[in-house]
């Protein structure tokens, strides 16, 4: 079932995603050679928890057999996609790093992330991460009253694979509110015009997940972590948005890390 929000719902929601954003600009202050995501993850916890929230991902259940999820974020590194466990792996230079991170504050949730270079990254890398970004805002445009779900998938789509791209068919956005995850799937791929018609109050998370190389993908043996079948770079951009007629409300933000990392900024 898909749950339409109140204005004022929207409004507590948007509470939630800005400390999203907070939290990771927070941890953009600390990514360079020789951190580990587990440090990463420590820096995020207690920031979540000193600002009176809940790290929605900390002991997420996952897939029957596997382990909740450790950490308060989802660390990805170079060929992984997402859902990576907050490691002791030490990033080293010409890394990237995907940080996505939920928080519950007032009953509700908010989710992003960000695709993070290492101190100095290959040209090609940094591209597949601007294209995966500007992607990210091509589905935004269409996430408005009246259009449909297939209309957001299809312009990542396009975009993404024009560039060479290849996006992930595994994975796909959601649906979030009261829940990190609801109803509707919200797929990176797609046709116009089709999928569950887009109503104001609505409220999904879009998150291109792109590969550099094939589409194809492998499930790791923790049962979490997901990463590109040919070891090539993936690259991972979010937000949350509320539908409105004419333009997305944008709830999460990447203002915090974007004035942290100045202009080296994707």
């Amino acid at each position: 079932m898909i749950f339409l929000k109140t204005d004022e719902e929207i409004e507590l929601m948007r509470e939630a995603n800005r400390l999203v954003g907070m939290t990771l600009g927070e941890v953009a202050k600390h990514i360079k050679p020789g951190v580990t995501p587990a440090q990463l993850d420590k820096i995020a916890k207690e920031f979540i928890y000193d600002h009176g929230a809940i790290p929605s991902f900390l002991g997420y259940k996952g897939a029957p057999g596997t382990v909740d999820f450790p950490g308060a974020i989802c660390a990805s590194v170079n060929d992984q996609v997402v859902h990576g466990f907050p490691t002791d792996y030490i990033l080293k230079d010409g890394d990237v790093i995907s940080v996505d991170c939920g928080t519950e504050k007032n009953g509700f949730c908010g989710d992003s992330a960000y695709t993070f270079c290492v101190g100095e990254v290959a040209e090609d890398v940094k591209a597949l991460l601007r294209t995966t970004k500007e992607s990210l805002y091509l589905g935004i445009e269409k996430a408005i009253e009246g259009n449909r779900i297939g209309d957001i998938g299809e312009a990542v789509q396009t975009y993404c694979e024009k560039h060479g791209y290849s996006v992930v068919r595994e994975l796909v956005g959601h649906g979030i509110g009261r829940k990190m995850h609801e109803a509707p799937e919200v797929p990176n791929y797609g046709k116009r015009g089709t999928g569950p018609l887009l109503k104001k109050g609505m409220c999904i998370a879009i998150e291109p997940m792109i590969n550099m190389g094939s589409k194809n993908v492998v499930f790791e043996n923790d049962g979490w972590t997901i990463r590109t079948r040919d070891r090539k770079p993936s690259a991972h951009f979010e937000h949350t948005v509320a539908i409105r007629q004419g333009k997305a409300d944008i709830l999460s933000t990447f203002e915090f890390v974007e004035a942290v990392l100045g202009s080296n900024a994707i």
